[in-house]
């Protein structure tokens, strides 16, 4: 228990002053907002930390990558498998959403105006040419800009690339950027001390002007997504476990999972619950190299939480905006957004999503000022999120040893 209140500590002190800021913002109205300054600053440090974060630990990732222990084959299946399970991850999330209208927000004007958008207008772009403007810019200088995240990742991949396929001679600078990576992850942890009380501040004055919609919102939020991840956890991964190994394949993966969900909750880091995940995956009876080689990379490609995580964050931030999302296109562009930023979920607790929070909101136009309702809500969805991030790459790792050993992998084990 102790342990326990120890990992979770920091939740706790983070939401306690989160709720006592909706309070301030509720009692004070528009006067919460004299500490408005003291949440832009805790924003303004997380604006400053984007631009290196995503260059070093991408660059980093991409030039430490090795082939897998077995046959390509292996790596084939994980990644197909990943790809399927993310995409009804994230449908599913969609379709929880949409069962309950969390932001009930009639006067959109009026949110718009406090996150104070830009008012530039916009050049019509055919889509070769808005495709071009999202994956580059001209000038080395423009990618030191949160406006051009697309761009910075996709020369990070580049420079990754490069460096990987630069031998012994790119070591040191692999090694470098490695100490970076590191370096940016404290760093996100020293300003995380500062974050109670900058989204305390914030909330107040976010609920000081625009009153109870966002605070009920986010407790709707929260309500929702764990009914939502609990039916996901029960049924999907009951499902992936019977076309795995039939209901030998049920029984044996609901028998050896708990010690590794309980290590996700306990910690609420996936990159911790890695060691005891592995473990308990070969537990299941799936082979000792592809357990390793899915768990290890479903820490950082495979997050069915995340995804529907990031499907609640996209669609809060329509609810509160009133964006139409009425067409096929706009519903595409929210699934495939939402898939594409749950790549960009790092495995760590609170703070490990503030690329791909970043990204929604550059991607789907919305105002930089929005990052700490993401935050928000990335902290009080962490624990279950977590958990199916966890629990998923052990599923994952039974239909991939299906691909891989045939049907009677189980049996046979």
């Amino acid at each position: 228990m102790r342990k326990i209140l120890k990992n979770y500590k920091s939740t706790i002190i983070l939401l306690s002053c989160v709720i006592i800021g909706a309070i301030c913002g509720l009692i004070f109205k528009e006067k919460a907002e004299i500490v408005k300054p003291l949440g832009d600053l805790f924003l303004n440090l997380l604006l400053v930390i984007i631009v290196p974060l995503i260059f070093f630990t991408i660059t980093s990732s991409i030039s430490k990558m090795k082939q897998p222990k077995r046959l390509s084959k292996i790596l084939i299946s994980t990644i197909i498998v990943f790809l399927l399970t993310s995409v009804i991850a994230v449908l599913v999330g969609f379709v929880g959403f949409n069962t309950v209208n969390l932001v009930n927000n009639n006067d959109t004007n009026s949110i718009k105006e406090i996150f104070a958008p830009s008012t530039e207008e916009e050049i019509e772009l055919n889509i070769l040419e808005r495709t071009v403007n999202v994956l580059t810019t001209n000038q080395f200088g423009n990618l030191l800009t949160t406006d051009n995240l697309i761009a910075l990742i996709v020369m990070s991949i580049l420079f990754g690339i490069a460096i990987n396929k630069s031998g012994e001679k790119g070591k040191k600078i692999a090694e470098l950027f490695d100490s970076f990576s590191e370096v940016m992850y404290k760093l996100i942890e020293v300003i995380m001390i500062y974050a109670p009380i900058g989204l305390g501040c914030y909330f107040a004055a976010l609920v000081g002007t625009m009153g109870s919609i966002i605070a009920v919102g986010f407790l709707k939020t929260f309500v929702v997504y764990l009914v939502t991840s609990i039916l996901f956890m029960v049924i999907f991964y009951t499902l992936y476990a019977y076309v795995s190994g039939g209901r030998k394949g049920i029984k044996s993966f609901w028998k050896n999972i708990i010690p590794s969900a309980l290590t996700s909750l306990g910690t609420c880091s996936s990159a911790a619950s890695v060691p005891i995940n592995i473990e308990c995956t070969k537990n299941i009876g799936v082979p000792e190299d592809i357990a390793e080689t899915t768990v290890s990379l479903g820490t950082s490609f495979h997050k069915d939480g995340s995804s529907i995580g990031s499907v609640f964050k996209i669609m809060f931030l329509v609810c509160l905006f009133g964006t139409s999302l009425t067409t096929f296109g706009s519903i595409a562009e929210v699934i495939g957004v939402a898939l594409l930023a749950t790549l960009l979920v790092t495995a760590v607790p609170i703070g490990g999503g503030t690329i791909s929070e970043m990204l929604i909101i550059t991607m789907l136009g919305y105002p930089v000022e929005a990052l700490p309702i993401l935050t928000i809500i990335a902290t009080i969805i962490d624990a279950p999120a977590t958990l199916l991030n966890v629990v998923g790459d052990s599923a994952s790792a039974m239909l991939v040893t299906r691909s891989v050993e045939g049907k009677n992998w189980l049996k046979e084990k």
